[in-house]
């Protein structure tokens, strides 16, 4: 799909492809909460949310003023998310710095 690929170069800032190397099979199948709690905590207001996929913890992106989710990466090494905006189906490895299609 044109707009992932697009995406993909995006995020990663080059045409190169890089690969994530961390499983994403056995990820939570919805999010722990529909909200992003540091958002919450700070009333603040999320610009799109994510979520770990290795405990299911939502964040916001880093284009929210929190950056939650990355937040989160950095405090636990969990090291992909994925976007649960309405018709996304793709992740990020902060790891390996990688776009994810899911």
């Amino acid at each position: 799909m044109i707009g992932n690929e697009i995406r993909r170069i995006s995020f990663q800032r080059s045409p190169a492809r890089r690969a994530c190397a961390h499983p994403v099979e056995s990820v939570p199948a919805t999010p722990g909460a529909p909200s992003c709690s540091g958002c919450d905590r700070d009333s603040t207001t999320p610009v799109k949310l994510r979520m770990c996929l290795t405990c299911g913890s939502v964040g916001c992106c880093d284009s929210s003023p929190g950056r939650h989710a990355a937040g989160h990466h950095a405090g636990t090494g969990h090291p992909v998310m994925r976007s649960i905006e309405p018709g996304d189906t793709w992740g990020w490895c902060y790891v390996d710095e990688a776009y994810v299609s899911l």
